[in-house]
């Protein structure tokens, strides 16, 4: 048999990503949206019919030129992308060399050591500080050519201090990435500013508030010169036709992300609150998520609620959040619904 020395050397301790087994659970553990199915998207799904026998746009202008109406920026400032997943992966294959260092903070999304590492570099782990927010001076002294860090972070739910966000941007002497999967249920974006700063990059997507995980859409954000840059390198066609108009679709329906975002900041108050009553430590959200540490062990919680019929996602084995699981907020029933069925395991446990 081929052993894994024969994979490249930065690779060899890959595992494969979260892959739970499925049933009819209620899923709450990957932070889409609760209300279901973007019906924008759907809508246009329902009714094309258009033909697929022709490549799509070779850039996905037109999801493009959506997005610039959207923000007020020129289609050029964006680059569009088979998921957000994509557009990282791109950014660390544009701006990084064999060997070089990029900053990511711990905790955060555990997806960017891979593309960290599948694109040869070498990652430096920054500590977030007590409250979770970004170590400023650590980042500055990283020597690190990109710095990554989500804002809402995952799996933590807050946003990181803009003043933090600026001086480290402003001093940093390489590439800042500010990933905003969540920024939808954020009242904060450094979108706007991409113009403003020669070295940052924002990236989202449409797999959270616009509830649209299936269809694999994200973009990145940046000023022109960057964005032309990243767009020489992304793979050509790789957003498909059908997702591409099902985003822009999605993008001409902003009722919606509004709906989205007033029922997350109605029900994630309630949600913490339940959870604090329950013997849970709750950290302050800025997202459609709860991070908690649970009263009973992590691993038994997850698999007594799984029983039970719901999923929440583990992050207990991890450092930094020990003993801590991560929450979707669901509607008022299904947080009723959770609540009910944590009570239920938490006896169990004890």
């Amino acid at each position: 048999m081929v052993s894994r020395d024969i994979m490249r050397s930065s690779t060899r301790d890959f595992e494969r990503y979260y892959n739970p087994k499925i049933g009819n659970e209620v899923r709450l553990d990957t932070n889409v949206n609760v209300l279901g199915s973007n019906p924008a998207a759907m809508s246009f799904l329902s009714g094309w019919k258009g033909d697929i026998n022709g490549y799509p746009n070779t850039y996905s202008d037109d999801l493009r030129d959506a997005l610039s109406d959207l923000y007020g920026l020129e289609r050029e400032n964006f680059v569009a992308g088979n998921g957000s997943d994509e557009v990282i992966d791109v950014a660390f294959k544009t701006f990084t060399e064999f060997g070089e260092k990029c900053a990511v903070p711990v905790p955060s999304y555990v997806l960017y050591d891979f593309f960290v590492k599948i694109n040869g570099g070498d990652t430096v782990e920054i500590d977030l500080t007590d409250d979770f927010q970004l170590d400023v001076d650590a980042f500055l002294k990283s020597g690190a050519k990109v710095a990554i860090m989500p804002s809402p972070n995952n799996p933590t739910g807050n946003s990181f201090h803009e003043k933090d966000l600026e001086e480290i941007l402003s001093d940093f002497e390489g590439i800042v990435i500010v990933d905003e999967a969540y920024g939808e249920y954020s009242d904060r974006s450094m979108i706007r500013r991409v113009n403003e700063f020669d070295n940052l990059i924002v990236v989202r997507t449409f797999s959270k508030a616009y509830a649209m995980a299936g269809l694999r859409v994200g973009y990145a954000v940046s000023n022109l010169n960057i964005a032309g840059m990243m767009n020489c390198i992304k793979i050509p066609y790789s957003l498909n036709m059908l997702s591409e108009k099902a985003a822009i679709a999605a993008v001409r329906d902003q009722d919606f992300i509004r709906r989205s975002h007033a029922l997350v900041s109605d029900q994630r108050p309630r949600l913490d609150a339940g959870l604090r009553a329950l013997g849970f430590e709750t950290y302050p959200s800025d997202s459609n998520f709860i991070l908690a540490r649970s009263p009973v062990d992590h691993a038994e919680l997850v698999s007594g609620l799984k029983k039970k019929g719901v999923m929440i996602r583990d992050f207990g084995s991890r450092r930094r959040t020990e003993n801590c699981v991560r929450i979707t907020v669901g509607s008022e029933e299904l947080n009723t619904m959770l609540l009910d069925k944590t009570a239920e395991v938490i006896g169990e446990c004890r």
